[in-house]
């Protein structure tokens, strides 16, 4: 039987994908229409997003992209594969803010002169009827195109509820003037909260109608500039790549555009430059300023054998790079391609959204009419019951409730982008909802993965033991001789010299220094160590470290214990999980006393270790078994079957791709800090959104029997209804004020 896990990593999520730009959606309802149609087509897997106004399409069979234009055209509304941004192509923004102000411009004074009765001078309604005609007209044209798109197509969107409400409000208050008595000269309009019976003859709705028009075009447009904003941290990070390299070919430095750069390729970055892509360096030493990528504000040393990567700067050194990766290969590419793939997707709550809107728009349509014959029955009178029904269809328009997911899910995915925290995918926020217990791998996730000499114990000898070791070490480039002679530079012992050296592979080294033989390796180097470094050595296993022992011509100096080191902020990370309501364990591969030495100073009480990887799998599942809702956080390969099976997955950034792929959400940093971050993150993301969920369908429900009961304005409906949707974008902007604590 196949291995579910197994399945998953191996192979391929999505066999493949494509994204189309849809035009013409003006809710969320349209999404779902347009979502339904690509679904139909048979070998397709699709997801509309309204808010990043994008289709994203698996493919499990071939399907030509021009039938699925023409599906989408069908629909009503306009497809194209994605183009590079062309600067004659209309902005959107720009077209929404121009539309905007002449609305606005005109129907302030509509509403002040028919509000305030002071300001009704003798044939005031005729101005303000001039005044609105190119605010419905020209000012809404959107909405009664949608309107009437969708009715081509039996369909109902927000847009209809819009443009019935402005139109019908605009038209009646057009008949009264010529076929009632509201065109009388002389005639006043008192404002008022409530309605009062009467044929409706007298009565005009030209500021109803008018801000109608205004406040939907305030709420589309804040709607429009949020998600220019939540979309800013991509652009950020596809902006920092250089435009052009010098490459070295022949022995000559020859500038050309980073696009004809190859894998291979060796470039040139002097000072102040961007490295061009990912890449080892061949030569030279710098400080490297990487705090748009990784958010550390410290520029980080590198020399030949280090890696880079492709958008930070070059501070100080010339290096010479070889390129590892180019293209959509890069680092900052799949960061880029993380981010949007987050945004493009849905969430478990935007889809319930989506499903509200889609019934919501006939329903309120029915009641409208429900209300209007009801009254009408009632005997209030054509005028009392048409203004009634018009209520409802303005303060029904639900265009919160299709803003309250997308708006806080786009602000919260990029302010996490650029913090460092890259959620894969919206359904990971529901995942961080309910888990209660977070996993913790040991190498390279809360221990730094690099060996360090931690202890020193000197037998009777040569006070210069420490020297004479780092000495013979410096000729080999095995990890553990690194750790000896960073050990020795960090007591100022350099520098290390020696005349002749020999590396046995598996014992040590043997090397010439200052004329005395110094050999550095294993315990049996000897057979007896003397009881001192015996003891030590002990003590030394028994805390999980490993020893090497020193000779100096031919007699025990000393030894020194080696080991894996804790990262800074491991151990206020264990705090912050808690703080979290999150039981920490700690799962590895490493030995029982080196896991049980790393869990006593981090503060875990719960340790796994000598585990497999497939033993990892088993771990997550059993607390799985046990009720509890598990995210697991880890760096290397050996991790990637344990993410894909834990409820949330945390990959290292650090880390390697497998791992990366595995998870849903991924830390550009090495610091674990930020996965309690990102936990929070994630947390008042969907606090957010519930928040605004709330707000738009509580609204909704609460003012439609009131409108209903004909006690509502529909000048106050529409401004009431607007003010729900600018309340919703603006409660999701609050997320771009979120403080990651491990920045500090």
């Amino acid at each position: 039987m196949t291995d579910p896990v197994t399945t998953r990593l191996a192979a391929p999520k999505k066999p493949h994908s494509l994204e189309l730009d849809i035009e013409g959606m003006t809710c969320a309802s349209c999404a779902v229409r347009v979502e339904k149609k690509l679904n139909k087509v048979e070998g397709v897997n699709a997801s509309v997003n309204y808010a990043t106004e994008k289709a994203r399409i698996d493919l499990l069979e071939p399907v030509p992209v021009e039938d699925l234009i023409a599906v989408v055209e069908k629909t009503g509304y306009k497809a194209a594969v994605p183009q590079p941004d062309d600067p004659e192509r209309p902005d959107p923004v720009v077209q929404l803010r121009r539309d905007l102000i002449m609305s606005a411009v005109l129907t302030v004074p509509v509403v002040a002169i028919s509000m305030v009765p002071a300001f009704q001078f003798p044939g005031w309604q005729w101005l303000v009827m001039i005044l609105t005609t190119p605010v419905v007209l020209f000012g809404g044209l959107r909405f009664h195109r949608s309107a009437l798109v969708n009715l081509r197509h039996g369909a109902t969107t927000m847009d209809t509820l819009i443009s019935m409400g402005s139109l019908a409000a605009y038209l009646w208050s057009v008949f009264a003037m010529f076929f009632g008595h509201a065109g009388t000269i002389g005639m006043k309009h008192e404002f008022s909260f409530t309605l009062a019976r009467s044929d409706g003859l007298g009565n005009i709705y030209f500021e109803a109608a008018a801000a109608i028009i205004t406040f939907i075009l305030t709420g589309r447009y804040f709607e429009a500039r949020s998600r220019r904003s939540a979309g800013e941290a991509v652009r950020a990070l596809l902006t920092l790549g250089a435009a052009d390299v010098a490459v070295v070919r022949e022995g000559r430095e020859t500038r050309i555009p980073i696009e004809q750069l190859e894998v291979g390729d060796q470039f040139v970055v002097r000072p102040g430059e961007k490295i061009a892509t990912d890449g080892q360096v061949v030569s030279g030493t710098s400080g490297i300023d990487t705090a748009m990528i990784t958010g550390e504000s410290l520029p980080v040393d590198v020399a030949p054998g280090d890696t880079v990567i492709g958008g930070t700067l070059n501070t100080d050194g010339r290096l010479i790079v070889q390129a590892t990766r180019v293209g959509e290969e890069t680092q900052l590419a799949q960061i880029a391609r993380l981010v949007s793939d987050a945004q493009t997707g849905k969430s478990q709550a935007q889809r319930i959204a989506d499903r509200i809107s889609a019934v919501f728009v006939p329903i309120v349509i029915g009641l409208a009419l429900v209300t209007l014959i009801g009254w009408l029955v009632a005997g209030a009178g054509a005028g009392f019951a048409f203004t009634a029904a018009v209520a409802v269809l303005i303060i029904a328009c639900p265009c919160a409730l299709g803003l309250a997911t997308p708006t806080a899910l786009l602000v919260g995915t990029g302010r996490g982008a650029s913090a460092g925290i890259l959620i894969k995918g919206p359904e990971a926020l529901e995942s961080t909802r309910s888990v209660d217990t977070i996993v913790l791998d040991k190498t390279g996730t809360v221990t730094t993965g690099l060996i360090q000499v931690v202890a020193a114990h000197p037998a009777a000898g040569d006070p210069e033991w420490i020297r004479l070791a780092a000495s013979a070490e410096s000729g080999s480039e095995h990890p553990v001789a690194r750790a000896v002679v960073a050990y020795a530079e960090s007591r100022g012992l350099a520098p290390f010299t020696f005349d002749e050296f020999r590396n046995t592979p598996g014992v040590g080294v043997d090397a010439t220094v200052d004329g005395r033989r110094v050999r550095v390796g294993r315990l049996n180097l000897v057979e007896t160590l003397p009881p001192a470094l015996a003891t030590a050595a002990a003590e030394a296993r028994a805390e999980g470290r490993s020893s090497i022992l020193v000779l100096v011509d031919d007699e025990p100096a000393g030894l020194l214990d080696l080991s894996d080191t804790v990262k800074p902020g491991a151990a206020e990370a264990i705090r912050w999980f808690r703080e979290l309501g999150l039981e920490p364990h700690l799962l590895t591969g490493d030995s029982t006393a080196a896991a049980q030495r790393v869990a006593r100073e981090l503060g875990i009480q719960h340790v796994t270790a000598e585990v497999l990887p497939e033993d990892k799998v088993t771990a997550v599942t059993a607390l799985q078994a046990r009720g509890r809702r598990v995210a697991m956080v880890g760096d290397g390969v050996n991790d990637a079957a344990a993410l894909a099976t834990a409820d949330l997955g945390i990959a290292m950034g650090t880390g390697t791709d497998a791992a990366i792929e595995a998870a849903d959400l991924t830390l550009v940093r090495g610091d674990v800090r930020l996965a309690a971050d990102a936990i929070r993150l994630s947390r008042r993301t969907l606090r957010t959104i519930k928040g605004n969920l709330f707000w738009a369908f509580a609204y909704n429900v609460a003012a439609l029997p009131i409108a209903a009961l004909g006690l509502l304005n529909p000048m106050i409906a529409g401004a009431a209804m607007a003010f729900s949707s600018v309340f919703v974008v603006s409660n999701s902007l609050r997320l771009r004020g979120f403080r990651v604590r491990a920045a500090r």
